[in-house]
């Protein structure tokens, strides 16, 4: 079943992506060589909580039935999704996705940046910067009427062309009362195909785009999933509501890019 949601239901989702958001601009003022994806963990913890919220994802139980031991995935350089937080201090170069879900007021938020720690390598800066392309790409067929191949071929067709490989085994989702809802938004699919979209439509629309090889395994932990072939992979995502037509973005960047843009 596809929840269509109300505006007053659409305000709410608003703001709990708005807290995700604010949190993700917490951790953008600490993220730097040196640090553990741990300490990024405590902050958001704190900081959702502090906020009058709960963090969606501490406790999300997995296929293996076990609960999701933190508050945010921080995914590092080769995992691709669900990466644990871990006690191993960022290096200089690396990529750190920080994926962050709220339950604020009954309804969930769910957005993910992808960090650059200290000097990125060009070819990694141009992957970042296509996979996030590719999601505004795919925001942008968020039009009553065109349907989720349409998001998908969006996604697929700017990152292939690219050169980039576009993961098949983990998809975006509707969202509202429950972080995960009906329907799938895959990141790859044909135009003009799929369920249509229609006012009311939450979805969460996250591309996880790889510099190599789109081939993936899952780490022991049954939690964090990594390249086969060990290069970086990008993950961005944001909330939308398909509201008058169109999309209206529930979740945003500026807070983030604002931090970022002061410290460089």
């Amino acid at each position: 079943m596809i929840y269509l949601k109300t505006d007053d239901e659409i305000e709410k989702l608003r703001k709990a992506n708005l807290l995700v958001s604010a949190t993700l601009a917490e951790i953008a003022k600490i993220v730097q060589p040196g640090v553990t994806t741990r300490e990024l963990d405590t902050l958001a913890e704190q900081f959702i909580r502090d906020h009058g919220a709960t963090p969606t994802f501490k406790g999300y139980p997995n296929p293996y039935g076990e609960a999701f031991p933190a508050s945010i995935c921080t995914s590092v350089n080769e995992v691709v999704v669900h990466g644990i937080p871990n006690d191993t201090p960022l290096q200089d170069g690396d990529i750190v996705s920080v994926d962050c879900g709220t339950l604020l007021d009954g309804y969930c938020g769910d957005s993910c940046y992808t960090f650059c720690v200290g000097e990125v390598k060009p070819e990694v800066q141009r992957l970042l910067a296509t996979t996030k392309e590719s999601l505004f790409k795919a925001i942008d067929q968020c039009l009553v009427g065109r349907r989720l191949g349409d998001i998908g071929y969006a996604v697929q067709s700017h990152c292939e062309t690219a050169g980039y490989g576009v993961v098949r085994e983990f998809v975006g989702h509707g969202i509202g009362r429950e972080m995960h809802e009906e329907p799938q938004v895959p990141n790859y699919g044909q135009r003009g195909t799929g369920k249509q979209l229609k006012n009311g439509l939450c979805i969460a629309i996250e591309p996880m785009i790889t510099l190599g090889t789109r081939e993936l395994y899952m780490l022991p932990d049954h939690w964090g999933v990594i390249t086969q072939d060990r290069r970086p992979a990008a993950h961005f995502e944001h909330t939308i509501a398909i509201h008058h037509g169109k999309a209206d973005v529930l979740s945003s960047f500026d807070p983030i890019e604002s931090i970022l843009n002061q410290s460089h």
